[in-house]
């Protein structure tokens, strides 16, 4: 009598659980990934943010920094992205393995530390993902400036969200 009480509430609360059946629901547009092409990034008040750049071929590592320092065009900065690298005078920039880095010397560290340094580390990540095929989760950069280094960071310790 017991097993057949205990049956009856476990059939009972099964049931009666308040799921109904529906019909076919749209899940909306496919997850498309990781755009194609170059991106870099800006920073805005919610943290860093990747823009597209689909007509700029890169052929070296130096370009993408050079994109980064022209700045947001003119639809960025109405959305209130910014540059905040504070790059002065002559750099370079090369890669090994994923692990980039870009030497500034006559560019103070404090103008690429902090949401500045995640600006290039992201770009760069990107630009060596597109030139040598480096997952952009795996590349390291480092930053060597005039009075000190940063990193070797990954893109995602600079994007929030």
């Amino acid at each position: 009598m017991k097993r057949l009480l205990v049956s009856f509430v476990a059939v009972a609360l099964v049931a009666g659980c308040g799921v109904r059946p529906t019909g076919v629901l749209d899940g909306g547009a496919p997850a498309s990934g990781i755009p194609e092409g170059m991106r870099i990034y800006f920073a805005s008040d919610q943290g860093l943010r990747g823009v597209s750049r689909p007509d700029k071929e890169i052929t070296e590592l130096a370009a993408a920094v050079k994109l980064v320092m022209a700045g947001p065009n003119e639809a960025e900065l109405a959305a209130g992205l910014t540059d905040l690298t504070a790059i002065t005078g002559e750099f370079f920039v090369s890669a090994v393995e994923g692990h980039v880095t870009a030497r500034l010397p006559r560019t103070p560290v404090t103008g690429v530390a902090g949401m500045a340094a995640g600006q290039l580390v992201c770009t760069l990540s990107r630009a060596e993902s597109l030139l040598h095929g480096t997952r952009p989760d795996a590349v390291r950069v480092t930053v060597v400036a005039q009075g000190g280094t940063v990193g070797p960071y990954q893109c995602s310790q600079f994007l929030t969200g």
